[in-house]
């Protein structure tokens, strides 16, 4: 099972909003020993968003969907969701009952009675409304809550709601994963060569070393090394013979070699 991310919201594809999401999930993976295999952005269109779904619902993967699942115009991916998956919305009981005690609790800070028949507070239930099926995610913030279908977890844009939520879901739903995809990386900066000289060295590393993946990370203007390229290994297995056989390589080529790292 790999894990993916979808971000939604036409702010960040805008630039209203910088996404602060996928570097704190890559983190909280990490934490945990687990990798991010992909990442997807779509703005408030409900076609691609529900293309998305439609696609992450298929894929077999651990997904986690960030944004638009509150109860404005703007927001469509709770319906999107169920039209991915060929259900109704519901209203889900136990979001029902969540969002009524929220509806208290401002109320009463406000110092103003519960009126759960005001239309406002009626629509306000529109944001317990999942796909049918759904379960709920705990919202520790303000008791709103995201919900799961199967192994896609949607929760909302805020990072302040998002980032406990999906911590919730690694560790209540997935501690079988933690630290089952441990990866290993090991590279060396190369001085003053192009990349074009070193890809026959890479393509014989992964095709000596299929369990490893070979990268390149060039840079123009490094403060420290100028122009280099990190080049690399990485894997769950194999990394540091692999490593061994691409030193050796380069050693055999004749390039100046830096400082070698290991993350």
């Amino acid at each position: 099972m790999q894990i993916g991310l979808i971000i939604i919201g036409d702010e960040i594809l805008s630039g209203k909003r910088q996404d602060k999401h996928m570097p704190k999930v890559i983190e909280l993976l990490g934490a945990r020993g687990l990798p991010l295999a992909w990442a997807r952005y779509a703005g408030d269109d409900r076609p691609r968003i529900t293309a998305a779904l439609t696609d992450a619902f298929a894929g077999g993967d651990l997904v986690l969907c960030c944004g638009g699942i509150g109860a404005t115009p703007d927001d469509h991916t709770r319906q999107c969701a169920a039209a991915a998956l060929g259900v109704p919305l519901v209203l889900h009981p136990e979001a029902q009952a969540l969002i009524e005690e929220r509806m208290r609790d401002v109320a009463r800070e406000q110092g103003l009675p519960f009126e759960p028949e005001r239309a406002d507070n009626q629509h306000r239930l529109n944001m317990g409304t999942f796909p049918a099926g759904a379960s709920i995610i705990p919202n520790p913030y303000n008791k709103i809550p995201g919900f799961s279908v199967r192994d896609v977890h949607f929760v909302p844009g805020f990072p302040v709601m998002a980032w406990p939520m999906i911590e919730w879901v690694l560790d209540q739903r997935y501690p079988h994963l933690h630290d089952s995809q441990p990866q290993h990386e090991r590279s060396v900066i190369v001085m003053g060569s192009m990349e074009a000289t070193l890809t026959p060295l890479m393509e014989e590393i992964e095709r000596r070393f299929p369990a490893v993946k070979v990268f390149s990370l060039p840079s123009v203007d490094h403060p420290q090394w100028g122009r280099h390229i990190e080049l690399g290994v990485k894997g769950a297995v194999g990394v540091d013979d692999a490593f061994a056989a691409l030193r050796a390589g380069l050693e055999g080529l004749k390039v100046e070699l830096g400082p070698e790292l290991v993350r």
